[in-house]
């Protein structure tokens, strides 16, 4: 793993110097290279290559200026049937010399292992003076048929409420997320006050705050979309709005709550109830988001004064009905997902 971590850097200067991303180009160039100087077995010359290639893909498709990217940590990405296998209880793994074979266990996990789930590629970390391996597993689920769903749950994501649903029983749940708003505010003062001190030992807290808190919101993610798909279970259609701009969004947001707006991952929350919910014979869609707290459910008429944000009050400007204005999102996100099955129904019977 520090002859994989060289070598990752040596590619990644590599790049930088020569401003390339071109696979076939760093092969030609780097491959004997990393062969001679580092021991490299041919696989873990092509996987490091990969690694480095895919880190700065990532940092350009996220906004990220053009910079070096420096590999410190202890990591090692394994391609299944090359640089590892898992085969009658025997853990295979590549290294400098040879494959190493160790026994494993599956109990609790029996059924990752049922010939049901592909495996990706894997990396090796080494944390708390212990190894990790993280393998990534996908299935492939039938997607429900869309005149099968008997339920429809509209899910307004929001930072004071972190959901809001309304479902077809006419009933809205409210996810309270202002403890979590102001944990969140914690952290953020915390990152800034060690940020002005600038020292060694500031800068290692800072990067254990942030794995603390990337922690802390993937377990609330995980947590509600579990509680959702367990409290409406199968044949449930799922409706969320398409947020993939909201991180660009932050013009709209009061500067006061922006940090919180732009780094809740709404993205990771649609896909992991996606994925829960294909394993319950659910699914999920994503509507446009155009007047989801602007329309009033009961008349259809549609204003933007009709939602005062800072109240959090949706009052129809035409007939005055009114209610939480995250509730309303929901149900019209709800209405959303009632037209999309009647169109299918439609073609269907067509």
């Amino acid at each position: 793993m520090f002859q994989i971590r060289k070598a990752l850097n040596y590619i990644s200067k590599y790049i930088f110097d020569n401003n390339c991303l071109n696979q076939s180009k760093i092969n030609t160039d780097t491959y004997y290279y990393l062969r001679e100087t580092y021991n490299l077995k041919s696989q873990m010359a092509q996987s490091c290559m990969k690694t480095v290639i895919a880190k700065y893909k990532t940092n350009k498709s996220n906004g990220h200026d053009f910079n070096l990217v420096q590999f410190k940590n202890l990591e090692y990405d394994l391609v299944w049937n090359r640089d590892y296998s898992l085969t009658k209880n025997i853990f295979s793994i590549n290294s400098l010399h040879g494959r190493l074979k160790i026994p494993y266990e599956t109990k609790g996990m029996e059924k990752y292992f049922d010939g049901s789930y592909s495996f990706g590629t894997a990396k090796l970390i080494y944390k708390f003076n212990k190894y990790f391996l993280h393998i990534p597993m996908t299935k492939d689920y039938p997607q429900t048929i869309p005149f099968e769903i008997n339920k429809i749950v509209g899910i307004d994501l929001g930072i004071n409420f972190l959901a809001t649903t309304f479902d077809s029983y006419g009933k809205t749940t409210f996810y309270n997320g202002r403890n979590i708003k102001a944990k969140r505010g914690h952290y953020k003062i915390l990152r800034k006050q060690l940020q002005e001190c600038g020292s060694k030992s500031a800068k290692r807290r800072i990067k254990s705050i942030g794995s603390r808190e990337n922690r802390y919101v993937n377990d609330i993610s995980h947590t509600i979309t579990k509680a959702l798909v367990d409290k409406y279970g199968a044949n449930t259609l799922f409706v969320l709005e398409d947020l993939t701009n909201v991180r660009t969004a932050t013009e709209k947001v009061n500067i006061n709550n922006r940090y919180v707006s732009v780094s809740w991952s709404f993205y990771q929350f649609k896909q992991l109830l996606e994925y829960k919910a294909q394993m319950n014979n659910s699914m999920l869609i994503v509507v446009n988001p155009k007047y989801t707290s602007q329309t009033c459910p009961k008349c259809g008429h549609t204003e933007k004064a009709n939602r005062d944000k800072k109240k959090h009050i949706f009052k129809c400007k035409n007939c005055n009905y009114q209610s939480n204005d995250d509730r309303i999102g929901a149900i019209n996100l709800w209405r959303k997902g009632l037209e999309y099955i009647e169109s299918n129904s439609k073609e269907h019977s067509e």
